[in-house]
């Protein structure tokens, strides 16, 4: 019994880091707390996709998004969140990180974790096996270069999602052996169509409401959800939701675990 709390403890020390530092501004949402996600314990994570999700607790949200960055979108979807103190995840496409690096930079200045979708968005279900991983490792490379002025495949926030959800069980494994975890989500907002924001809204907190917490996807690349967001979170605030930031375990964190 001994040996199984202190396993549980470690457990919880590996996945949760801390609580967010407060708002300035009291009457915001606020990013609620840090989740440290290891992708050796968590390599696969999202209920649309995989067994397996991140450990939320009741009414807790991770927002992420997808495609960018895109300067027009993405600069409201930064100001809306800033606008409530929340911290978000941004899957990007590397051929768009390497065209507009200060807005990556601003992302990450931000607080925000910035994490990988390929180079160009292919389908990588549809390409070889050689080309699928040159793929994941020039998108990574881009978004490096963009981000630290350093062009490498071994990414920063070792985080991965793959476009379309589209994945092999070999390309599954190769980032399971690199120590890339791969995300999936427990639902999203279904932007790629078009919709009025009022209708994406309805959209989204309903299925919000249905599931009760979980990872939601958007695309930071639709006006829709740039539009849409203020009141999104707003809806999360006046509900008593909590959003969760997701971040990669630190340098040193990752030594002792190995």
């Amino acid at each position: 019994m001994i040996v199984f709390r202190i396993v549980i403890a470690a457990l919880i020390t590996s996945t949760v880091a801390a609580h967010a530092e407060s708002c300035p501004r009291p009457d915001t949402l606020g990013t609620a707390r840090v989740l440290t996600v290891d992708p050796k314990t968590y390599p696969r994570v999202g209920k649309q996709s995989f067994p397996d999700t991140l450990p939320l607790g009741d009414r807790e949200v991770v927002l992420t998004f997808d495609d960018g960055p895109n300067p027009p979108t993405t600069s409201k979807i930064l100001a809306a969140l800033a606008s409530e103190c929340v911290r978000a995840t941004f899957f990007m496409i590397g051929q768009s990180a390497a065209a507009h690096p200060q807005l990556v930079k601003r992302m990450a200045a931000e607080g925000h974790t910035i994490a990988h979708h390929t180079f160009a968005h292919a389908d990588l279900k549809k390409v070889s096996f050689e080309k699928a991983v040159e793929q994941i490792d020039r998108g990574i490379s881009a978004d490096e270069m963009a981000l630290n002025g350093k062009a490498t495949s071994v990414p920063t926030t070792p985080f991965f999602r793959f476009p379309y959800f589209e994945s092999t069980p070999a390309l599954l494994d190769l980032l399971q052996s690199r120590r890339i975890a791969v995300f999936g989500a427990d639902f999203w907002a279904s932007d790629w169509n078009p919709m009025t924001p009022q209708q994406q809204l309805e959209l989204v907190t309903g299925r919000l409401k249905a599931n009760g917490k979980g990872i939601i996807l958007f695309h930071d690349t639709k006006g829709q959800t740039a539009a849409m967001l203020p009141d999104f979170l707003r809806y999360l605030r006046n509900n008593n939701y909590k959003v969760v930031h997701i971040v990669p375990p630190t340098a040193s964190s990752r030594a002792i675990s190995h």
